[in-house]
Protein backbone atom coordinates (compact mmCIF):
# COMPACT_ATOMS: atom_id res chain seq x y z
CA UNK A 1 0.00 0.00 0.00
CA UNK A 2 1.28 3.43 -0.94
CA UNK A 3 0.19 6.68 0.68
CA UNK A 4 0.29 9.72 -1.62
CA UNK A 5 0.18 13.16 -0.01
CA UNK A 6 -1.89 15.91 -1.60
CA UNK A 7 -1.56 19.71 -1.36
CA UNK A 8 -4.22 19.60 1.40
CA UNK A 9 -3.01 18.72 4.88
CA UNK A 10 -4.67 15.47 5.92
CA UNK A 11 -6.15 14.45 2.56
CA UNK A 12 -4.37 11.39 1.24
CA UNK A 13 -4.61 9.12 -1.76
CA UNK A 14 -4.28 5.46 -0.85
CA UNK A 15 -2.93 3.21 -3.59
CA UNK A 16 -3.43 -0.45 -2.64
CA UNK A 17 -1.20 -3.26 -3.82
CA UNK A 18 -3.23 -4.84 -6.62
CA UNK A 19 -2.52 -8.42 -7.70
CA UNK A 20 -3.84 -9.02 -11.20
CA UNK A 21 -3.71 -11.96 -13.58
CA UNK A 22 -5.85 -13.45 -16.35
CA UNK A 23 -8.65 -14.18 -13.84
CA UNK A 24 -9.00 -10.60 -12.66
CA UNK A 25 -7.53 -8.88 -9.62
CA UNK A 26 -7.34 -8.93 -5.83
CA UNK A 27 -6.46 -6.23 -3.31
CA UNK A 28 -7.07 -5.44 0.34
CA UNK A 29 -9.42 -2.48 0.42
CA UNK A 30 -8.62 -1.88 4.09
CA UNK A 31 -6.12 -3.34 6.53
CA UNK A 32 -6.04 -1.73 9.97
CA UNK A 33 -2.46 -2.84 10.68
CA UNK A 34 -1.16 -1.39 7.40
CA UNK A 35 -2.90 1.91 8.12
CA UNK A 36 -1.27 2.00 11.57
CA UNK A 37 2.13 1.36 9.97
CA UNK A 38 1.51 4.47 7.82
CA UNK A 39 0.59 6.51 10.94
CA UNK A 40 -3.10 6.51 10.04
CA UNK A 41 -4.99 5.48 13.13
CA UNK A 42 -8.62 5.28 12.10
CA UNK A 43 -11.63 3.62 13.67
CA UNK A 44 -14.32 3.00 11.08
CA UNK A 45 -17.86 2.56 12.42
CA UNK A 46 -20.01 2.50 9.29
CA UNK A 47 -19.72 1.51 5.61
CA UNK A 48 -21.94 3.08 2.94
CA UNK A 49 -22.49 2.10 -0.69
CA UNK A 50 -24.35 4.11 -3.30
CA UNK A 51 -25.26 3.37 -6.90
CA UNK A 52 -25.73 6.34 -9.21
CA UNK A 53 -26.16 7.11 -12.89
CA UNK A 54 -24.08 9.34 -15.14
CA UNK A 55 -24.20 13.05 -14.30
CA UNK A 56 -25.31 12.54 -10.70
CA UNK A 57 -23.75 14.92 -8.19
CA UNK A 58 -23.90 13.90 -4.53
CA UNK A 59 -22.72 16.54 -2.10
CA UNK A 60 -21.30 18.58 -0.63
CA UNK A 61 -22.08 16.83 2.67
CA UNK A 62 -20.58 16.79 6.14
CA UNK A 63 -21.54 16.34 9.77
CA UNK A 64 -20.50 18.79 12.44
CA UNK A 65 -19.77 18.72 16.17
CA UNK A 66 -18.99 15.42 17.84
CA UNK A 67 -20.69 13.62 14.92
CA UNK A 68 -18.11 14.77 12.33
CA UNK A 69 -16.84 12.01 10.05
CA UNK A 70 -13.63 11.05 8.33
CA UNK A 71 -14.21 9.04 5.15
CA UNK A 72 -12.23 6.52 3.11
CA UNK A 73 -13.77 6.61 -0.38
CA UNK A 74 -13.43 4.22 -3.30
CA UNK A 75 -15.18 3.21 -6.50
CA UNK A 76 -16.17 -0.43 -6.94
CA UNK A 77 -17.58 0.01 -10.44
CA UNK A 78 -17.36 2.99 -12.79
CA UNK A 79 -15.67 6.36 -12.40
CA UNK A 80 -16.24 9.54 -10.34
CA UNK A 81 -14.73 12.92 -9.68
CA UNK A 82 -14.36 12.94 -5.90
CA UNK A 83 -14.29 16.35 -4.19
CA UNK A 84 -13.32 17.43 -0.66
CA UNK A 85 -13.92 21.01 0.52
CA UNK A 86 -11.78 22.26 3.40
CA UNK A 87 -13.97 23.59 6.24
CA UNK A 88 -11.15 24.01 8.78
CA UNK A 89 -11.15 27.75 9.50
CA UNK A 90 -7.50 27.77 10.60
CA UNK A 91 -6.27 25.85 7.55
CA UNK A 92 -4.29 27.52 4.73
CA UNK A 93 -6.63 25.73 2.28
CA UNK A 94 -9.86 26.78 4.05
CA UNK A 95 -12.64 27.25 1.49
CA UNK A 96 -10.67 25.52 -1.26
CA UNK A 97 -11.39 22.11 -2.71
CA UNK A 98 -9.35 19.10 -3.73
CA UNK A 99 -10.61 16.81 -6.48
CA UNK A 100 -9.38 13.59 -8.01
CA UNK A 101 -10.71 10.83 -10.19
CA UNK A 102 -11.46 7.51 -8.53
CA UNK A 103 -12.26 4.51 -10.69
CA UNK A 104 -12.46 0.75 -10.76
CA UNK A 105 -9.39 0.86 -13.01
CA UNK A 106 -7.06 2.98 -10.84
CA UNK A 107 -8.24 1.39 -7.54
CA UNK A 108 -7.32 4.62 -5.72
CA UNK A 109 -8.96 5.49 -2.44
CA UNK A 110 -9.31 8.97 -1.01
CA UNK A 111 -8.87 9.53 2.72
CA UNK A 112 -10.82 12.63 3.80
CA UNK A 113 -10.31 13.49 7.47
CA UNK A 114 -12.75 15.30 9.75
CA UNK A 115 -13.08 18.94 8.74
CA UNK A 116 -14.03 18.54 5.09
CA UNK A 117 -17.30 18.48 3.17
CA UNK A 118 -17.46 15.68 0.60
CA UNK A 119 -19.13 15.13 -2.73
CA UNK A 120 -18.70 13.35 -6.02
CA UNK A 121 -19.97 13.44 -9.58
CA UNK A 122 -20.51 10.37 -11.74
CA UNK A 123 -18.40 10.37 -14.92
CA UNK A 124 -19.26 6.85 -16.16
CA UNK A 125 -22.68 5.53 -17.22
CA UNK A 126 -23.11 4.07 -13.74
CA UNK A 127 -21.08 3.91 -10.55
CA UNK A 128 -21.01 1.93 -7.35
CA UNK A 129 -19.32 4.07 -4.72
CA UNK A 130 -18.23 2.85 -1.28
CA UNK A 131 -17.01 4.81 1.71
CA UNK A 132 -16.04 3.91 5.23
CA UNK A 133 -16.93 6.44 7.96
CA UNK A 134 -15.33 7.15 11.33
CA UNK A 135 -18.68 8.11 12.85
CA UNK A 136 -22.29 7.07 12.50
CA UNK A 137 -24.76 8.99 10.35
CA UNK A 138 -26.60 11.62 12.40
CA UNK A 139 -29.41 13.53 10.70
CA UNK A 140 -29.32 16.33 13.29
CA UNK A 141 -25.64 17.07 12.55
CA UNK A 142 -25.83 16.59 8.78
CA UNK A 143 -25.12 19.67 6.66
CA UNK A 144 -25.14 20.36 2.92
CA UNK A 145 -23.30 23.07 1.02
CA UNK A 146 -24.55 23.92 -2.47
CA UNK A 147 -22.57 21.92 -5.02
CA UNK A 148 -22.84 24.81 -7.50
CA UNK A 149 -21.92 27.68 -5.16
CA UNK A 150 -20.18 30.16 -7.51
CA UNK A 151 -17.70 31.13 -4.77
CA UNK A 152 -16.34 27.57 -4.73
CA UNK A 153 -15.85 27.33 -8.50
CA UNK A 154 -15.96 23.51 -8.58
CA UNK A 155 -15.89 21.96 -12.04
CA UNK A 156 -17.83 18.74 -11.54
CA UNK A 157 -17.07 17.66 -15.14
CA UNK A 158 -20.69 16.81 -15.95
CA UNK A 159 -22.83 18.48 -18.62
CA UNK A 160 -26.31 17.75 -17.31
CA UNK A 161 -26.17 17.41 -13.51
CA UNK A 162 -28.64 15.18 -11.71
CA UNK A 163 -29.11 15.95 -8.03
CA UNK A 164 -31.43 15.46 -5.08
CA UNK A 165 -33.69 18.16 -3.62
CA UNK A 166 -31.47 18.09 -0.50
CA UNK A 167 -28.39 18.95 -2.56
CA UNK A 168 -30.22 21.62 -4.55
CA UNK A 169 -31.38 23.23 -1.28
CA UNK A 170 -27.99 23.24 0.42
CA UNK A 171 -26.61 26.41 1.97
CA UNK A 172 -24.07 28.64 0.29
CA UNK A 173 -20.53 28.32 1.55
CA UNK A 174 -20.76 31.82 3.03
CA UNK A 175 -24.02 31.03 4.85
CA UNK A 176 -22.55 27.78 6.19
CA UNK A 177 -19.68 29.37 8.12
CA UNK A 178 -21.56 29.05 11.43
CA UNK A 179 -21.76 25.30 10.85
CA UNK A 180 -17.98 24.89 10.75
CA UNK A 181 -17.35 23.55 14.21
CA UNK A 182 -15.73 20.30 15.12
CA UNK A 183 -15.38 18.72 18.54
Amino acid sequence: MEIIKTPFDGILLVKPDVFADERGYFFESFNYQKFLEKNLEVNFLQDNISKSRKGTIRGLHYQNGNKAQGKLCQVLFGRVLDVALDLRVDSPTFGKHFSTELSEENHLQLWIPVGFAHGFSVLSDEVIFKYKCTNYYCKENERTILFNDPNLNINWKVDKPVFSPKDLNGKSFEDSRNDFFFA
